[in-house]
Parts: C-alpha cells; sequence; structure tokens
C-alpha cells in the first residue's frame, strides 16, 4: 500500500505527525506532495496532487490536511474517479470507507488533535470497503461524473 499525502500551511503540523505515524507505527509507504512548510500557500493546489495520484493508480489511498479539511475535499471530488470524504471523528472516518469505498480522506487541522488524526487514519486505512450493498450506489456516482465527463467532450 502507497499513500499519497499532502496539506497547505495550515495542516503542516499535523502532516509531519501522520507521516511519522505511516513510517514508524503503522509501516505503511507514503509519497508527500508539500507542503514542506508553513508559508501560505492554496490547498487547492496539493490536494489536486493528492488526488491526481489516487486517480492514475500511484498510490492507493490519499491523506490530505488543512484548516477544516472541507475545501480539500471539495478539490478532490473534482478529480475523475476520487471518492474524497472529510472526516474529523472516528465514526465517519470507517463508514467512509465501509460505506462508501472512499479513496481520498481530508482532516482540519483546526478541528482534529493528533492522537483522533492518527485514529482516523488507523481506521480508514484498515476499513475494507463492503461491497455487497453499496457497490451499486458508488457505482452510480462514479457512472453519473462518467456521463458529465463525456458530455463536455
Amino acid at each position: 500500500m502507497k499513500i499519497a499525502i499532502g496539506c497547505d500551511h495550515g495542516g503542516y503540523e499535523l502532516k509531519e505527525i501522520i507521516k511519522d505515524y505511516l513510517r514508524n507505527e503503522l509501516r505503511i509507504e507514503f509519497q508527500d506532495f508539500g507542503t514542506y512548510n508553513k508559508n501560505r500557500c492554496d490547498y487547492p493546489d496539493y490536494a489536486f496532487l493528492v488526488a491526481e495520484a489516487v486517480s492514475s493508480k500511484k498510490c492507493e489511498f490519499g491523506i490530505m490536511i488543512d484548516g477544516a479539511g472541507i475545501g480539500s475535499s471539495m478539490m478532490a471530488n473534482k478529480i475523475p474517479g476520487v471518492l474524497a470524504a472529510c472526516v474529523n471523528e472516528i465514526y465517519t472516518a470507517e463508514n467512509s470507507r465501509h460505506h462508501n469505498g472512499a479513496n481520498v480522506l481530508t482532516m482540519g487541522s483546526m478541528v482534529v488533535g493528533p492522537g483522533v488524526a492518527k485514529e482516523i487514519v488507523r481506521i480508514f486505512l484498515t476499513t475494507r470497503f463492503e461491497g455487497d450493498r453499496n457497490k451499486k450506489r458508488v457505482q452510480s456516482i462514479l457512472d453519473i461524473e462518467q456521463r458529465l465527463l463525456n458530455n463536455k467532450r
């Protein structure tokens, strides 16, 4: 498993904590798409890079951290094949994977602390998609996305 990870300036410190957690505790490989410091920057740029890595199958999952997690989720969901979930608590971490097959996790550094963020990441990465009863619903999302893309051509 390889994870794409990124952040804006507001998520930088939490991203570094999550990278350490992925590397040393979960022993999961990742690629850091930036930002690499706390200088002001725009979350859409980094959310795009994370989502693109997942869409292109270079990475199995993505993690993007900004102030609230909402904006990054909105950006990531513009990329075909990405199912991004803004998750700032434990229940939604499991539900977004189990029922919705999410492949990009976004979190808000102003909403969750490091302990909860680590647990969210662990649950998100270890919960399997329950394909039987939810596969049709998720496929509907992807089919509508494809229809919209085809109509733009």
